[in-house]
C-alpha cells in the first residue's frame, strides 16, 4: 500500500537525508563499517552503529578508534574512513530506493526545490544518487565538507535552505535518524520521521 506523506501548501523547499531515507543503504553501510573496522582489529555491532546514524564518517571513524584504542589520531582516522569508503563501494551495486520517499521526489520535481542533506561525504553521496539515478532532482547536495558543525547541529539543513534561496520555516525535511531530526527542528524546519510513516528500521 503506497504511503502520502503531507507536504503543507505553504512549504518552499524539499530536504531529504541520504541514506537511510533516500536510500535503502543502512545495512551496507553497516556490513562496510564493520569489513573496515575488523582490519583495524575493531569489534563492532549493529546496535553500537545505530547509535551514531546522523553522525558524519570521521566523526563515527574517530569514535570507533578511541573506544578501542583509547585515541584517535587524524592519520588513524583518514585511513578508517578510506578503508569504509572502499569496502561500501563494494556493496554500492546493491543499493536501492526507499520507494515511498524517491516518489515524493519525482511527484514534486520542477515544483519544488530539492536538496540532500547528509553526514556522508560528498563523493560517496554523489555516488549513490547517481547509482538510483535521482541526482538530476536535487539543486544542491550538502554533504559533512560542506559545514563545520554536523548533525544534530542545524548547519547542514540550513545551508541546505540557503542554496536554495528558501526560508528555513518553510522548509520540510525527509529523515531517518534521531540526530537529523534534532538538526532540523533546531533549523526552524518541519520535519517527517520516515520511520514512523512507513514503519522502516533496518
Amino acid at each position: 500500500m503506497e504511503k502520502d506523506f503531507f507536504i503543507p501548501e505553504d512549504t518552499q523547499a524539499l530536504i531529504f537525508d541520504l541514506d537511510g531515507t533516500l536510500a535503502d543503504n543502512m545495512k551496507l553501510h553497516f556490513e562496510a563499517w564493520k569489513a573496515a573496522c575488523e582490519s583495524f582489529g575493531i569489534t563492532c555491532n549493529k546496535e553500537e552503529m545505530m547509535q551514531f546514524a546522523g553522525l558524519s564518517t570521521y566523526k563515527i571513524s574517530a569514535a570507533l578508534l578511541e573506544k578501542t584504542f583509547g585515541r584517535s589520531d587524524p592519520d588513524k582516522i583518514k585511513e578508517l574512513v578510506a578503508k569504509k569508503m572502499s569496502e561500501f563501494d563494494k556493496r554500492r551495486g546493491l543499493i536501492k530506493t526507499i520507494k515511498e520517499v524517491a516518489d515524493v521526489v519525482l511527484k514534486y520535481y520542477g515544483k519544488l526545490p530539492m536538496a540532500v542533506g547528509t553526514g556522508g561525504l560528498k563523493a560517496g553521496a554523489v555516488k549513490t544518487l547517481k547509482h538510483i539515478n535521482m541526482l538530476q532532482y536535487f539543486a544542491a547536495v550538502v554533504s559533512a565538507e560542506d559545514v563545520k558543525h554536523h548533525k544534530p547541529e542545524p548547519d547542514t539543513f540550513l545551508k541546505c535552505a540557503e542554496l536554495m534561496n528558501a526560508d528555513p520555516a518553510k522548509c520540510l525535511v525527509f529523515e531517518d535518524g534521531d540526530r537529523g531530526i534534532e538538526a532540523a527542528k533546531r533549523a526552524g524546519m518541519q520535519v517527517i520521521d520516515i520511520r514512523e510513516t512507513l514503519g522502516h528500521n533496518w
